[in-house]
């Protein structure tokens, strides 16, 4: 969770494309109060017993008091991300193909299914289309048996470029 302060706050730091040092500097300067306040009223509601424990409400905040340190890593540490949406999203899509996968008749096609999603989810996270990148490989696959690490979604445009 991060306030919508934090987020602007980010979206500034993105726009003015500062390096994780100055991100984490202004971070410092502008959410650790926000983010103090935040930590403050939580354990204020459950000091004066504003809210109880058991409550939706209470297991929430209680919730992110457990994990505050973690949370607010991005105070402390150059770098931290504000949210984990990449994590999340590979893990969707690792899920809806463990689903498919129940539907495999062997293991050996499970397995084939796994090293696709891998292939694909790697690509997607390369800006590279999973069926160019595939068809790349089909029409290069000498080159790619010869000289696999060339042929990785990161690089293998070069390898592309470089054919006659």
């Amino acid at each position: 969770m991060t306030t919508s302060c934090d987020n602007e706050h980010d979206g500034q730091c993105r726009r003015e494309k500062m390096s994780a040092e100055q991100r984490l500097q202004f971070h410092e300067e502008h959410s650790a109060p926000i983010m103090k306040d935040l930590h403050g009223w939580m354990t204020e509601q459950f000091e004066q017993q504003l809210v109880e424990p058991d409550s939706s409400l209470g297991k929430a905040l209680n919730y992110l008091l457990k994990r505050w340190d973690e949370l607010t890593l991005f105070l402390r540490r150059a770098g931290a991300p504000l949210e984990n949406n990449l994590c999340e999203q590979a893990l969707q899509r690792a899920i809806l193909h463990s689903k498919g996968s129940m539907f495999c008749k062997t293991a050996n096609g499970a397995a084939v299914g796994d090293i696709y999603m891998s292939i694909i989810h790697t690509c997607r996270l390369c800006d590279v289309k999973p069926f160019e990148y595939l068809q790349a490989l089909q029409y290069n696959a000498q080159a790619v048996i010869d000289k696999a690490a060339l042929w990785l979604p990161w690089n293998y445009r070069e390898q592309l470029a470089r054919a006659p």
